[in-house]
């Protein structure tokens, strides 16, 4: 191979590697709830989350961060950071806020980081887990990027159970049983015989007299 082709193509490799900033979608870095969890129905509830983008990676101009919540009446309150240092802020109120890819970008020699704080009423009907916080990337054209969503949940306190089963016995009806009917003993039937003879003796016997 011609030296100075060969030479060409390992500059322009190291211009790939070393100029040209590779792009990354942010990554939790920490995350706070005031309270502490399980989150009340009904009540109020602060988050704060802290998010990176990745060392020596670049967060591309033309993205965008949306982020949503279940809490209600969110408010948000977002401070870009970089090399320690604030930079853009911005706030927003509602179910959702987004972060414009310009904020974001600088060169890979650059620390950049964002703190997402947002205040909000958690549902009184919340039932299982609570999304406080979900964070997407979204290109230039609209699509979330692979894998950079990121949740952040907690369960709610006192989720409805099923409610208690009471079994209440069948009673049994009482066992009915049809008195027998009245008998006379063979000896009594004799003895009225008897006694009904012996009267019908005596009535024919006056009559004869």
């Amino acid at each position: 191979m011609n030296p100075v082709f060969r030479s060409l193509i390992c500059g322009c490799l190291l211009f790939l590697i070393f100029v040209i900033p590779v792009a990354a979608s942010p990554v939790l870095t920490s995350e706070s709830f005031t309270p502490n969890p399980p989150l009340i129905p009904g009540d109020g509830q602060e988050v704060v989350a802290t998010f990176a983008i990745p060392s020596g990676t670049t967060f591309p101009r033309d993205h965008e961060i949306q982020m949503t919540t279940q809490l209600e009446n969110a408010k948000w309150n977002i401070q870009v950071v970089v090399d320690g240092h604030n930079s853009a802020q911005q706030t927003a109120s509602g179910t959702a806020a987004f972060i414009n890819g310009m904020v974001l970008s600088y060169s890979v020699n650059h620390d950049v980081r964002f703190t997402v704080t947002v205040t909000g009423t958690v549902p009184p009907a919340a039932t299982g887990s609570v999304t406080v916080i979900d964070l997407i990337e979204i290109d230039n054209t609209g699509n979330i990027m692979s894998g950079s969503e990121i949740v952040v949940s907690q369960p709610a306190a006192g989720s409805p159970t099923a409610p208690a089963v009471i079994t209440v016995p069948t009673r049994t009806p009482p066992l009915t049983t049809a008195s027998p009917a009245a008998t006379r003993s063979p000896a009594f039937s004799a003895v009225v015989g008897i006694l009904a003879s012996g009267m019908a003796g005596v009535v024919w016997m006056r009559r004869r007299h």
